[in-house]
């Protein structure tokens, strides 16, 4: 099951801004440890899944996620080779618009290593550049 609103006012969303750094979610608030974004992508609902998926295994369900992103913003595209006009494509995916400074995932309940090395396999499956953060060091 693919990460998308359950509802939304309008499908067709214009593009919209990616500049600027991050003004929410830039520090951890629930967990000990987290992943920060260093660069600004759309980032997939199925990716963030890849990367729960990724996170949680190597884990080996101890330990609490949280998933600070979600994919509001829906990108419509039209199929290869249609002529111009009839109107703008139909929704193809949704996506979460990352911005630098964005911490994505935070964990709890594991130890330091565990966290490190289960947030670096999680960023592999990520478009962006990332950083591990710990509370320890954050504040």
């Amino acid at each position: 099951m693919a990460l998308m609103p359950s509802k939304v006012k309008y499908r067709r969303m214009q593009r919209g801004s990616r500049k600027g750094f991050a003004s929410r979610a830039v520090k951890i608030d629930f967990g000990s440890f987290g992943l920060q974004a260093l660069g600004r992508a759309w980032v997939t609902g199925p990716q963030i899944e890849a990367a729960r998926v990724a996170l949680t295994r190597n884990m080996k369900r101890k330990g609490k996620v949280w998933i600070r992103i979600f994919p509001h913003k829906s990108v419509s595209k039209k199929p290869a080779e249609v002529r111009m006009g009839q109107g703008k494509g139909a929704p193809e995916i949704w996506v979460a618009v990352v911005k630098p400074g964005v911490v994505m995932f935070e964990v709890d309940g594991v130890p330091e290593t565990t966290a490190r090395e289960s947030l670096a396999l999680a960023a592999a499956k990520l478009p962006i550049r990332t950083r591990f953060l710990s509370k320890r060091h954050e504040a």
